[in-house]
């Protein structure tokens, strides 16, 4: 027997449910744990989070996943269907704010590394604002969100669902002192990968990472 097809979830991943058997149990994941909106400790959740990873698409489907970072909160909920998180200055490619002029939907994953060690999901439809602009829209957005820097723009979320990621293959990571400007054994961003000028390749044995695993 053929469960009803969920309020959740895509077209191709009810055909492949269907295809493998996994429907029923796929219907029980989206009655207890997909929500159309922010419960209460998702929200909390979401308000101790100092990163995010984002995944976009252009209007050809084109995906890209970026990340984002900021002081803890700096995704600020506005309220249990709303969120929004400030675009400072970078690189100037706009890969993801430019994938969602095409094409708006929007995929956050929260993951917490050092203390819970689970993540969320939090999916919806994303729209561009200027400071100013979504300052007249909500009043409350917080007005020193990363000392020092101003957003050059806001990306503000619709949720259209949010759930939770599995915490048991989440590694568990301790915060590990962050290399300065200042190291000279710190190679420049542009450099990680390319070798820099000297054409030699991948750069190895360098300290990369601002976690550590936590063994034991």
């Amino acid at each position: 027997m053929t469960s009803p097809q969920a309020p959740f979830g895509s077209a191709g991943e009810h055909r492949l449910q269907q295809q493998l058997g996994t429907a029923d149990r796929a219907a029980r994941f989206y009655d207890r744990q997909v929500r159309p909106c922010l419960t209460p400790e998702m929200q909390d959740f979401i308000g101790r989070q100092a990163m995010v990873f984002l995944a976009t698409a252009d209007s050809h489907g084109e995906c890209d996943a970026s990340f984002r970072a900021g002081p803890p909160g700096f995704v600020h909920v506005i309220d249990d269907r709303t969120l929004a998180y400030p675009e400072f200055r970078g690189n100037g490619v706009l890969a993801s704010a430019g994938n969602m002029t095409e094409n708006p939907h929007l995929g956050m994953l929260f993951v917490d590394f050092t203390h819970h060690h689970v993540g969320l999901h939090v999916n919806g439809v994303a729209r561009l604002y200027t400071d100013r602009g979504l300052r007249s829209l909500h009043p409350g957005l917080p007005t020193d969100v990363a000392p020092g820097r101003s957003p050059e723009m806001w990306v503000q979320l619709s949720v259209e669902e949010a759930y939770i990621h599995c915490s048991k293959y989440i590694p568990h990571l301790e915060p590990a002192p962050r290399a300065t400007s200042h190291d000279g054994t710190r190679p420049k961003d542009s450099d990680y990968f390319t070798g820099g000028e000297t054409g030699g390749g991948p750069i190895r044995n360098r300290e990369a990472s601002t976690l550590r695993p936590h063994l034991g």
